[in-house]
């Protein structure tokens, strides 16, 4: 057994970690560095092993282990889990290892009821999102009678990893999952994968612009600031502060896919996945 843990509080100055299958906690990243300028962070996209939607629990929950066991190492603060899949099956399984927080994230669907005029709220997702206890738990909490049309969307995330956003398989498969969620009238869309977010121009082209998107990085962000305030871990002010880019996948592809989503050019450092 792998030993997660350490003794002592890290210092303010020391990192966060953020980590997802691969580039789509991006979309997290970017509301965390926006919201907590001053704070050095650490991003792992676990590409060699993307996407996480489709593996068996026991396997996301040893990737998690891994790149959890890696931050620690590096001496992070917290750990942002950018991954609904990771959250839903090995979120508790890691705070029982560690002890600096985990803030996880799951899909936005208290608030997307509540954006909703019409009760009528479509949800992509990944299959084991979709199946895990967790989302179970939120749709019995907070449903309340609104009408949820989940589904699953295999195959995106391989395209959003290569940088396939708008490819003619990409827009095929976004036509085939949007299609029930269109036929319901749903006024509102959860985007329960964090790779999803980099699809919503194509998402309009083919549902317009009078659906309201709903997703939770900006939720994640707030949660991690409150978190490190809670244990006066907040870098308040810093000149130089750092993001540092791994992926445990292709190299070239990671260095195109990361350039492309953050809009500058990044280096991107190799992480050894076993």
């Amino acid at each position: 057994m792998i030993d997660f843990s350490i003794s002592a509080q890290p210092p303010s100055s020391a990192p966060v970690g953020i980590f997802d299958s691969g580039v789509g906690g991006l979309s997290v990243l970017k509301a965390v560095h926006a919201m907590l300028p001053n704070e050095h962070l650490i991003y792992v996209a676990d590409a060699a092993y993307a996407p996480y939607g489709d593996k068996a629990p026991h396997e996301i929950l040893a990737r998690s282990q891994f790149i959890v066991d890696y931050l620690v190492k590096r001496k992070v603060k917290a750990i942002v889990i950018a991954c609904n899949t990771a959250s839903a099956i090995a979120a508790r399984e890691l705070r029982q290892a560690v002890d600096v927080p985990i803030i996880a994230i799951e899909p936005a669907i208290k608030p997307a009821i509540a954006a909703s005029s019409n009760k009528v709220i479509g949800v992509l997702a990944t299959k084991n999102t979709i199946a895990s206890a967790a989302f179970s738990r939120l749709c019995e909490q907070y449903a309340n009678g609104a009408k949820l049309i989940v589904q699953s969307c295999p195959g995106l995330v391989e395209q959003i990893e290569v940088g396939g956003f708008s490819s003619t398989t990409t827009m095929a498969l976004l036509r085939e999952y949007l299609a029930p969620i269109m036929a319901a009238k749903a006024d509102t869309l959860v985007l329960g994968c964090t790779h999803y977010p980099f699809l919503i121009k194509q998402i309009q082209e083919i549902i317009g612009t009078d659906v309201e998107f709903i997703e939770p990085s900006h939720a994640v962000a707030r949660e991690l600031a409150n978190r490190l305030k809670m244990i006066s871990a907040q870098q308040l002010s810093v000149t130089n502060a750092s993001i540092n880019f791994l992926s445990t996948g292709n190299i070239d592809i990671a260095h195109h896919v990361f350039t492309t989503l953050w809009g500058h050019v990044l280096q991107v450092e190799v992480l050894a996945s076993t």
